[in-house]
């Protein structure tokens, strides 16, 4: 073990392991069980993980795939039926056509992230992302050399993004460009008009690529809808779709994603699965095709309760000395603006976790503009989201 320690300090990586950022919300997850374990009652309102079951019938699905043999390597871009399934909902969500052959599934939705980023990054082009927005989209764009753009999301307005905004920031160097609506951390959704701004405005920026986050499709609310950028044929030669099961099915564990590719990068995805994870395993794509053809009472019972849990949220955070929270319209994410209170948004999520036993997640750690913010993941019971609150007001209430 010496010896490895010593040989260590003279190993050389490549300069972009030095620039790789992580996912705090696995840092807070490993401090809240550590101090769970040490007998704290710990509330964990910070990791964007639905605390229902993956229904019993993808379960049931998975364990037919094993008991029916299928335990060996897939295609790289994963099973045709698995391929067919997600074009069937794409159709029946979106009421567009796309090819199985333009489909990968993929083992989570990061690695969609790491695909397109990887394909368009390097020194001396930029990458657009939204600020506050997921951590890993910036970690990317630095570990590729390319300059990290942040398009802001504002509290103003309603957490979407602005098409004018976004479309004065591209210039010349612009590879990609990366949204995400629904979105996290904000739950912002940004409006059908607003994006077709933005489609229209980027007809004079050809060289642009745009990676549309949808993970969170389903998951609106107050009457709002989502808009995916599949509806627009105008980009889908230079659109790529990420969305998968995790979220909407409670499959978070199962690593299971999808993305839709345009003709021109199909294949190369392909062969970067072929060269890094090789397949996607092939239990779980049976489950997938179980989870998009079979009975969804379960996904409508778990939107229910996040429906209920978000207008209970904002109810008690604009409730809280110093706290105001816009109504989310998305995801199952609140973010509430905490500037009023006086401390820095990370060492507040830092003393509400030690102090108090409720896991946050500080806005700094979705981009700069995330100061000033905490995000609270809705996806708990009602009863723990009561408690946490509680014990939020009453240190507040102490350290005002």
């Amino acid at each position: 073990m010496r010896n490895l320690r010593e040989n260590s300090k003279v190993l050389k990586t490549v300069s972009g392991f030095d620039r790789i950022g992580e996912e705090n919300a696995f840092a807070v997850l490993a401090r809240a069980t550590k101090l769970a374990q040490g007998g704290m009652d710990v509330i964990n309102l910070g990791i964007g993980q639905p605390d229902f079951k993956t229904p019993q019938h993808i379960v049931e699905a998975a364990i037919k795939a094993l008991k029916d043999g299928h335990h060996g390597y897939t295609p790289a871009n994963g099973i045709l039926e698995a391929r067919e399934a997600v074009v069937r909902r794409t159709l029946s969500l979106t009421g567009t056509e796309v090819s199985p052959d333009n489909v990968m599934i993929m083992p989570g939705g990061k690695p969609t992230m790491y695909a397109a980023i990887t394909m368009f990054g390097e020194p001396g082009t930029e990458i657009m992302y939204p600020d506050p927005g997921f951590p890993i989209y910036r970690s990317m764009i630095e570990y590729t050399g390319a300059k990290p753009v942040p398009v802001p999301i504002r509290e103003e307005n309603g957490f979407a993004f602005s098409a004018e905004e976004t479309l004065a920031l591209i210039t010349p160097e612009t590879r990609l460009l990366i949204i995400n609506s629904p979105a996290n951390p904000t739950g912002g959704v940004t409006p059908k008009a607003e994006i077709e701004k933005l489609v229209k405005g980027l007809e004079a920026h050809p060289h642009v690529a745009i990676m549309s986050d949808e993970i969170y499709d389903v998951m609106t609310y107050d009457g709002e809808t989502h808009t995916s950028m599949l509806q627009h044929p105008e980009i889908r030669d230079r659109l790529i779709v990420l969305n998968g099961w995790s979220k909407t099915w409670a499959m978070t564990g199962w690593r299971m994603g999808w993305s839709i590719w345009p003709d021109g990068l199909i294949d190369m995805v392909r062969k970067l699965a072929v060269n890094c994870w090789s397949c996607v395993n092939a239990p779980s794509q049976f489950a997938g095709i179980a989870a998009i053809d079979g009975p969804q009472d379960e996904v409508a019972k778990m939107l229910k309760a996040f429906d209920q849990r978000r207008t209970r949220v904002v109810e008690l955070a604009n409730a809280l000395p110093n706290v105001s929270c816009a109504v989310p319209k998305g995801a199952f994410y609140a973010f509430p603006n905490v500037t009023k209170t006086g401390s820095k948004a990370k060492e507040l999520a830092s003393d509400l976790l030690e102090k108090e036993g409720v896991a946050l997640i500080g806005g700094p750690d979705f981009g700069i503009l995330g100061e000033g913010y905490i995000r609270i993941s809705y996806a708990n019971s009602l009863e723990n989201i009561e408690r946490a609150m509680k014990r939020i007001d009453k240190y507040l209430t102490e350290n005002s």
